[in-house]
């Protein structure tokens, strides 16, 4: 590619000395001709910033006073980093020499594109998916998020089921490539959402403004995952519970977020008792700390998605007209090929 554009890849540390020390190799390695490699700090206590100063001197450095978790550490750090594209990606990630060159390529290829995200593999086990994106997000009428690869928990092996690139409805944020001029559109991430779903809610801003999230098939990745809230800890339960109503009343039109955030308090009621049932009491309580949180902010003066948004559409692709908890548990439907293709818009 003549004149390729600037790539910077940022990397959102706190506390994650280990995973640096592991995976940084790699990202180094990146073939990519006009390259930068940034890592922003969140004010971590454990050396990571001693570690990377010593023995990475080529890596910028942009430290944050404080651990603003991933909206807020992300959106201070990008404010000072200049490039075409920014590529946010998880400090718990190996990548091959080449995988850069796919996904910008295709994003060159038309200008409404304004995030990609490739292939994510999990690194214990490289012939699966990831939980965290696996082959493109997608979402359900009830804001359900789930993967190509991966629906709740159930996630597949990788047999080239998925090795066509194409339109998703999220990237995911372990591995996101973002247009630097949409990110300043946007306005970034919302803070709010601290940690988890963040993504999701900046790409369905995106493409209610008519811009399109695509899956690259030709770059793949390998994500350990769980470096920094693993899957067990209460408070992971809480930030997906609430985000999750959160992005469902920013993104859809008042009318019908209401109807659509009155079905969920009743499936997420179900999730409550079902997480009595197998004991975890710290996580039906998340679940319900979550709802109190949505109760207490619903009328919250001067919040600008409390219309919802300015611009809607109600067919983007990538959305599952349907109920992918339903599917999952009543029909058994574990794999994104079993579901009804006439369903996405």
């Amino acid at each position: 590619m003549n004149n390729p554009p600037k790539v910077a890849i940022v990397i959102l540390n706190w506390n994650g000395v280990k995973h640096l020390c592991q995976f940084l190799p790699s990202v180094l390695a990146s073939t990519w001709p006009n390259l930068d490699i940034v890592v922003g700090d969140n004010a971590s206590t454990d050396g990571s910033v001693a570690f990377i100063q010593s023995n990475y001197p080529s890596i910028k450095v942009i430290k944050n006073d404080s651990n603003y978790g991933f909206t807020g550490g992300y959106n201070r750090v990008l404010a000072q980093v200049e490039a075409d594209y920014y590529i946010l990606l998880n400090s718990d990630v190996e990548v091959p020499p080449a995988w850069i060159e796919p996904v910008i390529t295709l994003m060159e290829s038309d200008p409404l594109i304004a995030v990609a995200a490739p292939k994510i593999k999990a690194y214990n086990q490289k012939d699966s998916f990831e939980h965290a994106g696996a082959a493109g997000g997608f979402i359900d009428s009830f804001g359900y998020p789930f993967c190509r690869g991966r629906i709740v928990y159930e996630v597949e092996q990788d047999k080239g089921q998925y090795q066509q690139s194409g339109e998703i409805f999220w990237a995911s944020g372990a591995s996101m490539f973002i247009k630097k001029k949409h990110w300043d559109e946007m306005g970034g991430f919302d803070d709010r959402f601290f940690a988890h779903m963040e993504e999701i809610d900046l790409c369905w801003r995106l493409k209610n403004k008519g811009y399109k999230i695509m899956y690259c098939a030709q770059s793949e990745i390998f994500h350990l995952g769980g470096g920094t809230l693993n899957t067990e800890n209460p408070f992971k339960t809480y930030l997906n519970f609430r985000n999750n109503l959160l992005l469902v009343k920013k993104n859809l039109p008042f009318w019908k977020s209401v109807i659509v955030i009155s079905a969920r308090f009743v499936l997420d009621f179900m999730a409550m008792l079902r997480f009595l049932t197998e004991g975890k009491r710290k996580d039906a309580w998340a679940v319900s700390r979550a709802h109190q949180y949505y109760i207490r902010h619903i009328f919250e003066k001067g919040d600008p998605a409390r219309r919802g948004p300015q611009v809607y559409n109600s067919k983007l692709t990538g959305m599952y007209h349907g109920c992918i908890i339903w599917d999952f548990f009543a029909k058994k439907h574990t794999t994104f090929t079993g579901l009804d293709r006439e369903r996405f818009y």
